[in-house]
């Protein structure tokens, strides 16, 4: 008989270990290790120019193009980190220099050599302004970045003009992941469409199919000999990717046994998915779902306002009825399994509609209209919410509850769902009083970019000298203890000042049909598959 269903709450210390259980059947198995692997995903924004990490924002494509992008080193679950492309490597004494001595039997897909010219030809690419990287550069110290020297053919030394702590975790990533030097020479133009022939890498699978807003096919390296922990070509055939937007399509297949695996299925759905299933839940690193108040647009100019926002929400209650337990209220701008976390905070500012009215009087809004919402010199205290499309169902709840909640408070919320294309055009001049998204990351500078005057995700517009000043301190310390000191101040500012309101923390919740074994997740719980069977 099939096996009950098992679910797994995964914690950050054991990813590096996690792999799918492989659960008995009844019938006989339907393929062999060297057969095909189905997995289903969300990817609805790919096709919209996201096939390249080197310059898409979206936790999406790196997600699927690791399978093709391999990176100088790897990361493992304690934080260190391991040799890949790079055999080994030496840090100057101030973290300014970072010399990598490579692996010498490497190969692209298209039969170029992997050499140092390859990686000053991928960095140099992300750093081009031509190339309008943001968050790849910014992996890559943006200004910092001084340049990539070849030193000899499988030499390569990185150089920054500051201390540059974060660069070995970004050189972990799919994002400082490498193409082919051909394709960077003949194709770099296409790389965004992406598709066979231009998404070359070093990888244990090449990209040999793709059809925009359906599927992606990827079949085995047989010449892969250089992962990380020696992993050779992958056991399996063929990694079909199936584009699904819609969460209840994914776990509809993967419960049929159509798909193998899915992943981004909502915590409402995962509790149902019966016998033979596994669920795999990762608790991701980085900034949670939070949402980011711009304060040089309208009236969240007003610290009050912001502070009244944040405390007139009951992100307890609504977190925990739309997610069903899994996944923990933040209390910070860094996830729990962030290094710097600050447990300081939680349940510092808990929902709290006395103190919220109390601060929008003390503003200024005390009249009210007909509809109950609060005015001040003719205005109605409204702001309005830009959404990017497509809007989870879960998400779509959490909004309609913040909405109830603050109007009862006499705060109108206003949510414009947009597509990709219009959501840019409103971005990028900041016509927006509010905006929302969560964002994965290892190591805590990634809030240079989201609040450094110059950060290339700074939607609250902060331009604060001071916070500056801490944000450039914490990326050139390499002392981890000093680090987390100033990460922990930055986090207890943002919980007085109000840009950011965290909301949730998400985990990646992957089922996993019982054809599956050696499944395995990097620290965004990814799925890795060099060593996945299926049978």
């Amino acid at each position: 008989m099939p096996a009950k269903p098992v679910r797994r709450l995964l914690p950050f210390a054991a990813l590096a270990a996690a792999t799918a259980l492989v659960l008995s059947a009844c019938s006989a198995p339907s393929s062999g290790s060297d057969g095909e692997l189905v997995w289903s995903i969300e990817g609805a924004n790919l096709s919209a120019g996201h096939m390249d990490p080197q310059v898409s924002q979206l936790d999406v494509s790196g997600m699927v193009q690791r399978a093709v992008l391999d990176s100088l080193v790897f990361q493992e679950a304690d934080g260190s980190f391991t040799p890949w492309l790079a055999k080994k490597w030496d840090v100057s004494p101030d973290s300014t220099e970072y010399t990598f001595t490579l692996r010498d039997d490497v190969t692209f897909t298209d039969g170029e050599k992997f050499d140092a010219a390859a990686v000053k030809a991928n960095f140099d690419r992300i750093v081009d302004p031509d190339t309008a990287s943001a968050q790849a550069a910014s992996m890559l110290g943006a200004d910092f970045y001084k340049g990539t020297e070849v030193i000899d053919d499988h030499t390569v030394k990185v150089t920054f003009t500051q201390p540059y702590a974060p660069f070995l975790q970004a050189a972990s990533t799919p994002q400082l992941g490498f193409y082919s030097p051909a394709v960077l020479k003949e194709s770099a133009d296409k790389l965004k469409a992406g598709g066979p022939g231009i998404t070359v890498g070093t990888g244990p699978f090449e990209l040999t199919e793709y059809t925009p807003d359906q599927e992606l096919v990827y079949t085995r390296n047989d010449d892969y000999a250089w992962g990380p922990h020696g992993e050779k070509a992958p056991k399996v055939e063929t990694l079909r990717v199936e584009i699904q937007p819609e969460a209840s399509v994914r776990t509809g297949v993967v419960t049929s046994g159509e798909a193998d695996l899915a992943s981004n299925i909502p915590p409402n759905l995962a509790k149902d998915l019966g016998d033979g299933v596994t669920v795999d839940s990762i608790e991701y690193p980085g900034l949670p779902y939070s949402l980011y108040l711009n304060e040089k647009y309208g009236v969240f100019a007003d610290e009050k306002v912001r502070q009244a926002f944040a405390r007139g929400v009951d992100i307890d209650a609504a977190v925990e009825e739309i997610y069903f337990g899994q996944f923990p209220r933040a209390w910070s701008i860094l996830g729990s399994t962030t290094p710097g976390y600050d447990a300081s905070l939680e349940g510092s500012w808990p929902f709290d509609p006395a103190a919220a009215n109390a601060l929008l009087d003390e503003a200024g809004w005390t009249a009210r209209d007909a509809d109950g919402i609060r005015m001040k010199d003719g205005k109605r205290l409204s702001v309005r919410w830009i959404a990017w499309t497509p809007v989870p169902d879960d998400r779509a709840a959490l909004a309609n509850a913040i909405q109830s909640d603050l109007k009862a408070i006499g705060f109108e919320v206003e949510r414009d769902v947009l597509e990709p294309g219009v959501y840019n055009e409103q971005y990028e001049p900041k016509t927006f009083d509010l905006t929302d998204w969560g964002f994965s990351g290892v190591d805590p500078d990634l809030l240079r970019a989201h609040l450094h005057t110059d950060g290339f995700q700074n939607a609250s517009q902060v331009s604060d000298p001071a916070i500056d000043a801490l944000l450039e301190q914490a990326v050139a310390t390499s002392d981890q203890e000093q680090r987390n000191a100033l990460y922990t101040e930055l986090q207890q500012w943002n919980a007085q000042y109000t840009a950011i309101v965290p909301l949730y923390s998400p985990s990646a919740i992957t089922a996993v049909g019982e054809r599956v074994g050696g499944l395995q997740y990097d620290l965004y719980g990814r799925p890795l598959f060099y060593d996945v069977t299926v049978g």
